[in-house]
């Protein structure tokens, strides 16, 4: 690529990567259907004329939030690497579970666009492929769990159960977490994830015996 064009091609990174922690901040404070192009565009600094050549619209803009995300969440979970000199698949699982555990629970912003929390709970104005597309990379983020437990000895069907039943009790905890209500318990969400995987390997090992 000529050089003229890789300095375009830079500049329109740096933009675009400017409209997106603006819209970051327009979402966290008014939710997506309360922010506007506008308001995104106010916040960067640009014309709402000057944001439409980048995205097409606030919820293309919110899709791309949530796409880098969830990479995010991928090489977190890609770098967690297992304890031990031998590790197994039991050990596998504690990692790659504390991997997802842990980015969110360091990131509840991130937990938001995850679940569309900003949004109320529903994944309004992405389309069905955009959505689907992102299911599958959230998906890819669990499924080292869903191996691990597969390599333990479950079936598939059981080890995506497994999964799903992991997964929710995390997000339960997370959401606890994150909106102070975990201290009514008194109770540590870290503690209680881990605890729940320890749990889940012993069941595991009971049922296999």
């Amino acid at each position: 690529m000529p050089a003229k064009a890789l300095r375009q091609q830079a500049m329109t990174d740096v933009r675009r990567a400017l409209v997106l922690d603006a819209a970051r901040t327009v979402f966290e404070s008014l939710g997506i259907e309360g922010a506007s192009i506008r308001e995104i565009a106010r916040a960067a600094g640009y014309t709402p004329g000057a944001i439409y050549s980048y995205f097409e619209s606030k919820e293309a803009i919110y899709g791309a939030l949530l796409a880098e995300s969830l990479e995010r969440l991928n090489a977190a979970v890609s770098a967690a690497e297992p304890l031990g000199d031998a590790p197994g698949p039991a050990e596998r699982l504690e990692a790659k579970a504390s991997a997802w555990f842990n980015f969110y629970s360091d990131n509840p912003r991130e937990l938001d666009l995850g679940f569309y929390l900003v949004q109320g709970m529903q994944p309004r104005g992405l389309t069905s492929q955009l959505n689907e597309q992102l299911n599958d990379r959230l998906h890819a983020a669990l499924q080292p769990c869903e191996d691990a437990l597969q390599a333990l000895g479950l079936a598939p069907e059981a080890a995506l159960r497994e999964t799903t039943a992991l997964f929710a009790h995390g997000v339960g905890l997370l959401l606890l977490k994150h909106t102070g209500r975990i201290r009514m318990f008194g109770q540590d969400a870290t503690l209680l994830f881990d605890a729940y995987v320890i749990g889940l390997l012993e069941r595991i090992r009971q049922d296999l015996i």
